[in-house]
């Protein structure tokens, strides 16, 4: 016989059953916020599609901090030389590839003045111009965003689990 086994099951049962879809969606926000405050802001628009979702099984429980912009990933990884060169703070499960060669953007692609800000060596055609990028250095706002808050999200899921304890 072992003293306390009933209590101890009981507390295992309560524990295998524990609500964590508002510790993880407090976390999740916590991720979105300091993600926010990370990005790159240039018009806006990458900040502003900083979503979350959680998503939830009888199982699991998933949060998600994502952007659906096309620019995401140039943003947070770098691009070209500059961005293999000047990596700093993403993700080193991250194996980014690096186009080493400059490419080219249309004038359509790009707004005027932003095109203008980063000098960029341009030529005219009959098609329009076209601007010379070799790339930029990465700016992470997502991965920083969740790994300096590691503790923070320990904390909040050690205080959900013991006020349901």
């Amino acid at each position: 016989m072992i003293i306390g086994q009933k209590e101890l099951e009981a507390a295992l049962k309560k524990m295998s059953i524990l609500d964590l879809h508002k510790a993880a969606s407090e976390s999740i926000k916590l991720v979105q916020a300091r993600a926010k405050r990370n990005c790159l802001v240039n018009h806006g628009e990458l900040r502003d599609s900083i979503y979350t979702e959680l998503e939830w099984t009888a199982d699991t429980v998933t949060a998600i901090c994502y952007t659906n912009k096309e620019c995401a990933p140039h943003v947070e990884f770098g691009t070209g030389p500059k961005g293999q060169a000047n990596h700093a703070g993403v993700s080193p499960d991250s194996a980014g590839a690096y186009v080493q060669s400059p490419w080219w953007i249309h004038e359509s692609q790009i707004d005027p003045k932003d095109a203008e800000r980063y000098h960029w060596f341009y030529i005219d055609t009959p098609d329009g111009r076209f601007y010379q990028c070799t790339g930029q250095a990465a700016h992470p706002y997502l991965y920083p965003a969740l790994k300096d808050q590691e503790n923070e999200i320990e904390k909040i899921f050690e205080r959900s689990a013991k006020s349901q304890l």
